[in-house]
């Protein structure tokens, strides 16, 4: 398995490290001519600098692709100097998050977004934890690192969807990490929540884990899917619970559940936002969702001695922790 898992990551590397380096040249290399195009269709569109903006930002995540992975290739260089397997790991996470943070202050910056942050009782530099982050879009990837990982000094391991390998720097970086990148197509559920449960054993003090609970980003589309399929499984209980939820969707207990297994000293830090919520798609990023938008974080701590002991109340006590997420976001500023 792990040969075949070998082959496959070299294949799709030999597909993306060519392709990003590619971008990012002619992204450079035509600025020139793509730059006065996005003003021109700014000015017919009068709907702001969205094309403009949008086309800055994506170029500075190509190049911040190109910065990743040049550093990780000198980090490769240097890793028989590096016979400490500590320092070499904690190399990696300060280059996980020195990128994911650049890329937070160029969307910040390109976008004229307002950051609040509200963490004030979360004690986000004591570890151990796991940290549960609502998920509404691409752009609340980048918070933990931003506001957590890098600022405190926490080194987070992360559960993330498989798809995301195709990012060449989450790929190099995160599988030294051994971040988890889950399928997510159900084929082998216990064994994807035995690999998510291995990331908890052992948390340092310093350290904790990342998951999203809902498993996928939020939308309106997913919410009337989950709806309609437990209409037709007949669950009138957990039915009655999804309709409760406007803005975000039912827990998957199956991943935070074998977190707490594996880490029961560990305490819980949820993290929710709002201010994303316009910005779910490409369309809705076109159309200026974004823009000047107001994104609100707030961060709070459960101690373990405060999370239910059997797996039937830790269910209720997450789906009930999900529902205090969906009132704060609905109760907007």
């Amino acid at each position: 398995m792990r040969g075949r898992d070998g082959m496959s990551r070299w294949r799709r590397r030999l597909v993306t490290l060519p392709l990003y380096a590619a971008a990012c040249a002619g992204a450079l290399a035509s600025a020139p001519l793509w730059i006065p195009l996005a003003a021109l269709i700014d000015l017919l569109r009068a709907m702001g600098t969205i094309a403009l903006r949008s086309g800055v930002f994506l170029t500075f995540y190509l190049c911040c692709e190109m910065a990743g992975l040049l550093a990780a290739g000198a980090l490769f260089l240097l890793r028989p100097l590096l016979r400490d397997e500590t320092r070499w790991r904690a190399l990696h996470f300060r280059l996980q998050d020195a990128w994911a943070t650049w890329l937070w202050r160029a969307a910040v910056f390109c976008f004229d977004l307002r950051i609040e942050v509200d963490a004030r009782e979360a004690r986000l530099a004591e570890g151990p934890y796991l940290l549960l982050l609502r998920h509404a879009s691409a752009g609340d990837a980048l918070l933990a690192s931003a506001l957590v990982g890098r600022p405190h000094d926490v080194q987070l391991r992360y559960v993330l969807k498989r798809e995301l390998l195709w990012d060449p720097c989450l790929d190099v970086v995160g599988t030294r990490l051994h971040h988890v990148f889950v399928d997510r197509s159900g084929d082998d559920s216990a064994g994807e929540i035995a690999r998510v449960q291995a990331l908890a054993r052992d948390l340092g003090p310093r350290e904790g884990v990342l998951i999203y609970p809902e498993g996928t980003r939020f939308s309106e589309a997913k919410r009337m899917r989950v709806l309609e399929r437990l209409a037709r499984e007949g669950d009138v209980k957990r039915l009655d619970y999804a309709r409760s939820l406007g803005f975000v969707l039912p827990p998957r207990a199956g991943g935070v559940l074998a977190l707490l297994d594996a880490a029961p000293d560990a305490d819980v830090v949820v993290c929710m936002h709002s201010g994303f919520e316009n910005a779910t798609s490409l369309h809705q990023l076109w159309q200026g969702g974004l823009l000047r938008g107001r994104i609100r974080v707030r961060f709070v701590r459960i101690p373990h001695a405060g999370i239910p002991r059997t797996r039937a109340e830790r269910v209720q006590w997450l789906c009930e922790l999900w529902q205090r997420v969906d009132d704060w976001v609905a109760k907007g500023p």
